[in-house]
């Protein structure tokens, strides 16, 4: 017989008019309060569940902006973050994490949506390599000092932080965003004197992610599989661009999901993981205490090998 047949057939011969325990829904996480706030946070970034891995892919594209001509689309866009995150407890701080990860993103042909592997350079004519993101790691980290982060839902004091600023709920669906990352450091590609004369990197990014409210706020569910997200960013000129001073920005424009497994990324993207990134299948350790890749430190480095001198005979 169903179980619970069984159990209301019982209630009914001890004279028991209602079963409080069983028809009692459980309360959804509520998010006017901030450490509920802060764990639907956490379950968009990763999960509750310490060291489970997270996949999110997207897929967009870049445009130049020059002032006095048309905007450029010059390539589309695919990529994907591959992640997990650490959990932390404090009895003032409350909740807390930081999430550990690797990112690619692959600048595609406008045209033929193969990897696009040279560009000619519209501005100069120069035909050049394209050099795609590929970031190990990409770490929740203190920015100046590459220092490991960690996001609590509480202050020093033990006061809670206005997590539940950046959502929105309406019709069933949660929408987190409207914020965004002001990004102004020295660029490691820039000589020792950019106080007196520039070389800073200045871009701006933006995050949106959406999710339905029931799987959200379930008190039971550590982490949301149907998420949906949104990533933008303004910034200037790629530096394997080989724009130099030239006045103008490049706008990226992009729209992803969290995914279930690697198969779901699609067959061009996939290919190309398989083949030139096969560590960015997993996360980097939970301790990781590296500092940060960015493209410009990625191009760093290709610079500085491309510079290294040819081994002996």
């Amino acid at each position: 017989m169903n179980k619970r047949i069984t159990v209301l057939l019982a209630g009914l011969v001890l004279g028991i008019s209602s079963l409080p325990s069983m028809a009692a829904a459980k309360k959804p996480l509520d998010l006017a309060n901030a450490d509920d706030a802060f764990r639907v946070m956490v379950r968009f970034a990763c999960s509750e569940t310490e060291g489970r891995h997270t996949l999110y892919w997207w897929q967009g594209k870049v445009y130049s902006r020059v002032e006095g001509e048309p905007d450029r689309l010059l390539f589309k866009l695919q990529g994907m973050n591959m992640r997990q995150c650490r959990m932390y407890k404090d009895p003032v701080r409350g909740l807390g994490y930081r999430s550990v990860s690797r990112e690619v993103m692959l600048y595609l042909d406008p045209v033929t949506n193969e990897v696009a592997r040279r560009w000619k350079n519209p501005w100069t004519g120069k035909e050049l390599e394209v050099l795609h993101v590929a970031n190990d790691p990409v770490n929740l980290s203190v920015r100046d000092t590459g220092a490991p982060r960690i996001l609590w839902s509480r202050n020093e004091k033990g006061e809670p932080l206005p997590w539940s600023d950046s959502y929105l709920l309406k019709d069933g669906v949660i929408l987190e965003g409207g914020n965004a990352a002001r990004l102004f450091y020295k660029n490691p590609l820039a000589g020792d004197y950019q106080e007196q004369v520039g070389g800073w990197y200045h871009a701006m990014e933006f995050g949106t992610q959406a999710a339905r409210a029931s799987e959200a706020l379930d008190p039971d569910d550590p982490q949301i599989d149907d998420a949906m997200l949104s990533w933008g960013r303004i910034s200037k000129w790629l530096p394997w661009m080989e724009m130099g001073d030239r006045q103008g920005i490049l706008i990226f424009h992009t729209a992803g999901l969290r995914l279930d497994s690697w198969e779901q990324i699609p067959e061009v993207m996939r290919y190309e993981l398989e083949k030139n990134y096969a560590k960015y299948r997993e996360p980097p350790p939970l301790d990781d205490a590296r500092p940060n890749e960015t493209s410009w430190t990625v191009f760093q480095k290709y610079l500085e090998s491309r510079k290294a001198p040819a081994p002996g005979p």
